[in-house]
């Protein structure tokens, strides 16, 4: 079964900021991590005028927790996870689990 990392950052500071470091730097390492089968991201709008709970979510897919596993436990990964002091000053949440498909 898929394995999925969620991974949702608050707003930053500097939204500017975020997104020029998030896109150029981040986004490359946590790519490279191994056994990544897909990797999405969003940035969430407004709905109803209302701010979105998070600026940036970020999916990535793995064939299972193994797989997962041995990415966390990598050089990239553990590359990626020391990055996020570089520009998630404002918070990051990180959820792992099986991925279901309802459709």
């Amino acid at each position: 079964m898929a394995f999925q990392l969620i991974v949702l950052y608050n707003h930053p500071e500097s939204a500017s900021a975020f997104d020029k470091h998030y896109d150029e730097t981040h986004s490359q390492l946590a790519a490279r991590m191994p056994g990544v089968r897909a990797y999405t991201t969003m940035r969430p709008a407004a709905t109803g005028g209302d701010r979105p709970a998070y600026h940036l979510v970020a999916v990535l897919t793995f064939d299972d927790e193994k797989s997962f596993n041995t990415a966390a436990a990598s050089e990239e990964g553990k590359a990626a996870v020391a990055d996020l002091a570089n520009f998630a000053g404002a918070g990051v949440t990180l959820l792992t689990g099986p991925a279901g498909t309802v459709i």
